[in-house]
């Protein structure tokens, strides 16, 4: 597991260096290059996924939530395993549910006022040694007005415009989550109460994904979300992507992050 770990954390490194690559290729108009990169960020970025459903496997199969003696996980990186399973951004009391359900312990300390605690933390850090962490746990943006969207968190590594949220974006947020939430919950070979309760919250806002009142087929559900998921995902991709832009016009690395400040203008009426 600790070579698991490592693995992960070498290739988000490689993934913030590939990102940091591909932003001055665009700057320096060197397109060739550009492609060249984002082709190669992009398998870091399927790699990076693959070792992570590894590790949620192994951990299905090996882990023992009885044993006293099983090896504390820190908030931090409670909060990492569950957004990187969900792959949007999301409230604490997901994140708590989320790690719970898959990762067999239950997410202590995740109140909303810790968090907030938590995300500062990660601010004051970043901004004193930009890059020195493989990711932060940072601040969705609102598409309106760039600044902080209360109550949800999420991850650094993830594209600027996953981490925008527009009008449409909490429901394809959802889906996305319940896709993603459907998908591990498949993986499993023997069946698991949280996980299934956690399916069938999910499944029951969705039309035509609860079928049964005792179980919720992973893959009705994934079929389900999907079919919405097209209805809205290329106008959300769309503000989102014109939200992002903007940022990247207007704020530097640590507000694309954490969001923008309010500033007051003096000398006004």
């Amino acid at each position: 597991m600790p070579l698991v770990a490592e693995s992960i954390e070498n290739l988000e490194r490689r993934i913030d260096d590939l990102r940091a690559s591909v932003r001055r290729a665009v700057i320096a108009r060197d397109q060739p290059r550009a492609r060249a990169l984002r082709a190669e960020l992009r398998g870091a970025e399927r790699s990076w996924e693959q070792v992570l459903t590894d590790l949620a496997d192994d951990a299905d199969v090996e882990a023992q939530p009885s044993e006293p003696d099983a090896p504390l996980v820190s908030v931090r990186e409670q909060v990492h395993h569950a957004l990187t399973l969900l792959s949007a951004p999301a409230a604490p009391k997901l994140i708590a549910e989320v790690h719970g359900a898959f990762f067999g312990s239950a997410a202590t300390g995740l109140a909303a006022g810790r968090l907030t605690h938590l995300r500062r933390d990660e601010e004051r850090s970043f901004r004193t040694a930009r890059h020195s962490r493989p990711y932060y746990l940072c601040s969705a943006l609102t598409a309106d007005h760039l600044a902080p969207a209360r109550g949800l968190l999420a991850v650094s590594t993830w594209p600027l415009e996953r981490r925008i949220i527009g009008p449409l974006s909490p429901r394809v947020d959802f889906l996305t989550a319940t896709i993603k939430v459907a998908e591990q919950a498949a993986r499993i070979r023997e069946e698991c109460a949280g996980v299934a309760r956690l399916l069938r919250r999910f499944a029951t806002t969705i039309p035509g994904a609860a079928e049964g009142y005792e179980f919720v087929d992973p893959a009705v559900v994934i079929k389900a979300a999907q079919a919405e998921l097209d209805m809205h995902a290329a106008e959300d991709r769309s503000q989102r992507e014109a939200a992002a832009e903007r940022a990247r016009r207007q704020m530097d690395g640590a507000e694309q992050l954490f969001g923008s400040r309010l500033r007051v203008i003096r000398g006004t009426a």
